[in-house]
């Protein structure tokens, strides 16, 4: 996997990003995020103005920030500053906007996807842990070899996670009959997914409500 960049969209609005190879992972620019979540007309000067008041405040998050080369809008490669995911959460802390929480449960997405946490289940719990922190309502585990296989959900990997953290967790990949779904439920999964069974008509929607109800589930 090659270093690269890339713009990825959060409500039509663009993002710049890193993936750095060597520490397999993210990195976001801080500047982009900043003019989302505060629809500056100069998000340059709003973040080098929260930036100078949170190192006075010693906060460790900012001084460990650090600055890449992204394409600017005139088309140049320029510095600018950047942060992984767990640094990006924190800063997101402190900046007041209605935007904040519906960012993170995208950034808790967007920040991970290329990471193959399903070659160590260790990893995804570790990384489940450390985003729970930040207020993340939602946890979507997916599993890459058992989403469309119709063979049942991850049931370890739901019920290890829903163990470590307070938020819900999304049974996500694998549904295949009906039983799937109330055990991913019995493991800890508050919302459950599926996909193929539903465009193919394996079963029906109102049945699938109809049998998780007759087994005690509530239904929001």
């Amino acid at each position: 996997m090659k270093k690269e960049n890339s713009i990825i969209l959060f409500n039509q609005k663009k993002v710049r990003r890193h993936w750095d190879d060597n520490k397999e992972q993210w990195y976001f620019s801080i500047v982009d995020v900043v003019a989302i979540l505060t629809e500056s007309i100069n998000p340059q000067a709003y973040w080098r103005k929260l930036k100078e008041r949170l190192k006075k405040e010693g906060n460790e998050t900012v001084t460990s920030c650090h600055a890449l080369k992204m394409q600017a809008a005139d088309g140049k490669m320029r510095f600018t500053d950047v942060a992984d995911t767990e640094q990006l959460l924190r800063l997101i802390q402190s900046i007041p906007s209605p935007k904040a929480e519906p960012f993170k449960l995208w950034l808790a997405k967007v920040g991970y996807e290329r990471i193959e946490e399903t070659e160590d289940p260790e990893l995804a719990f570790e990384r489940a842990k450390r985003v729970d922190g930040y207020g993340i309502p939602v946890i979507l585990p997916t599993s890459k070899a058992g989403d469309g296989a119709q063979t049942g959900y991850d049931l370890p990997v739901i019920r290890a996670i829903k163990e470590a953290v307070s938020a819900d967790v999304v049974a996500s990949g694998g549904a295949g009959k009906l039983e799937h779904f109330y055990e991913a439920v019995q493991a800890g999964a508050t919302v459950l997914l599926a996909a193929s069974m539903f465009h193919f008509g394996i079963i029906g929607i109102g049945e699938l409500k109809d049998y998780v109800r007759g087994r005690g589930v509530t239904i929001r």
